[in-house]
């Protein structure tokens, strides 16, 4: 007998039907109840991610992750001669089940070959909650990060051994020794059968791929920052044209404060088609920053907030805290002489802005309910729109990497992807401008 593969799954939401795995970890246990070896890689869903709030994984992790149909394979032979474990397993087991099916792969991931650690926890550990962070607190088992598939795996693994022990397994047993089939308390446990109906389960032949797995952060950690990327010197300079294409560009990868990995890839294609290299790229960045220095400038003063999104702004573009120090000495300068320069200071590129009658769409599992955005929307003058078309003006996303099909229909059509934080600053530019005589 081969013992048990303990399963987790992150998913986009509740109902297989509509959604999918986005992480999957699978954590094999010897029928004594021995952690033998882990697996676990995030998924790519290929659409929304659904309630990040609560799985806080980032779309810029899964760009880079597997498909299920990649990791089948892979996934199949952890789990094939298994008994298959999880909390609450008939929630894990119908999306594992229907992702195989997707593909045309009917698994034997039956009830008589599962066991739900959660169901068993009522019997064996009387009075403990529910939750797996309940039962391994009962248990005495340290339960890692919540809602993480691979630490949730673990610990759920340390609770089947726990309940084994409770149960009267012997945690000791030599290799090949029969099971018990009674425990103390008189009745079967429920792993003697599921090993058995487990051992004797046909699966269907399923091809393994030869796939990297990823792991949360690794957008963060091995991406390299798309300035970085740009060539060193070309042979050409890029024209004034150019450079304006490529600032208008930037503001508009800029506008929610956040440079999502879909948005570094872009920038740096679009600066090697317009001949822009590093040093030119660089000497853009300076010239944006000290536009906005002259702008946090204009009534007299800098307050925290304007000192705050300059520095948060020089970060994103890859330049230092000194240079936004020296881009509000210039501008202080340019004040206290009244702008009066031998030359004057390079214009700002022509920002993005929402206009009245502009088409909105919305996407993803938002922090705030749709409606209430759709709402905010109608009220400044915009038009909520239900698809994304080229006449759209703004996509507006819980994550700026979303995967929804409206996120990469707007990516490629070249449509801005916003926060809500970055629709917020636009409605309130939107207003200002509405309200100015």
């Amino acid at each position: 007998m081969r013992g048990y593969a303990v399963v987790d799954v992150e998913t986009t939401g509740l109902f297989p039907s509509g959604h999918r795995i986005v992480e999957i970890a699978v954590v094999q246990v010897s029928p004594q109840g021995e952690i033998e070896q882990s697996w676990a890689t995030l998924v790519n869903p290929q659409r929304d991610l659904g309630p990040q709030h609560i799985h806080a994984i980032s779309a810029g992790d899964v760009l880079f992750a597997p498909t299920f149909a990649q990791v089948a394979g892979t996934l199949a032979a952890l789990l094939v001669g298994r008994v298959f474990v999880a909390h609450n397993a008939s929630f894990d087991q119908r999306f594992v089940q229907h992702e195989f099916g997707v593909l045309g792969h009917d698994v034997p991931l039956v009830p008589k070959a599962t066991l739900c650690t959660m169901q068993w926890s009522s019997r064996l550990l009387p009075g403990a909650p529910r939750s797996l962070a309940g039962c391994c607190a009962s248990a005495g088992i340290v339960l890692g990060n919540a809602h993480e598939a691979l630490p949730d795996a673990t610990a759920t693994a340390a609770l089947l051994r726990h309940l084994m022990h409770a149960a009267g397994m012997p945690l000791e047993a030599e290799p090949g020794c029969r099971l018990p089939v009674e425990a103390k308390s008189g009745w079967v446990p429920p792993w003697v059968r599921a090993l058995e109906a487990a051992s004797t389960a046909r699966w269907p032949l399923i091809p393994a791929s030869e796939v990297t797995c990823v792991r949360r952060g690794c957008a963060a950690e091995g991406r390299v920052p798309f300035l970085a990327r740009l060539v060193e010197r070309l042979p050409q300079e890029a024209t004034a044209w150019e450079q304006e294409q490529y600032l208008a560009m930037v503001d508009r990868a800029l506008l929610d404060r956040v440079v999502s990995v879909r948005e570094q890839d872009a920038l740096a294609g679009f600066a090697s088609e317009l001949g822009i290299d590093q040093c030119t790229a660089r000497g853009l960045h300076r010239d944006y920053l000290d536009a906005l220095a002259r702008a946090a400038w204009d009534d007299g003063e800098v307050s925290p907030a304007e000192l705050a999104d300059l520095h948060a702004v020089a970060e994103l573009l890859c330049l230092v805290p000194e240079e936004v120090d020296a881009a509000l000495g210039v501008a202080a300068a340019r004040l206290a002489s009244d702008g009066a320069l031998t030359d004057p200071p390079t214009p700002a590129p022509a920002r993005f802005r929402l206009h009245c009658g502009d088409l909105v769409v919305f996407t993803g599992d938002l922090h705030a309910p749709r409606e209430d955005w759709v709402a905010r929307a109608m009220a400044a003058g915009l038009i909520a729109h239900p698809a994304v078309t080229k006449k759209v003006a703004l996509v507006v996303a819980a994550d700026p990497d979303s995967l929804s099909t409206k996120a990469r229909k707007a990516a490629g059509y070249g449509i801005p992807i916003v926060t809500e934080h970055g629709f917020c600053a636009l409605l309130d530019d939107l207003s200002s401008r509405s309200t100015t005589p």
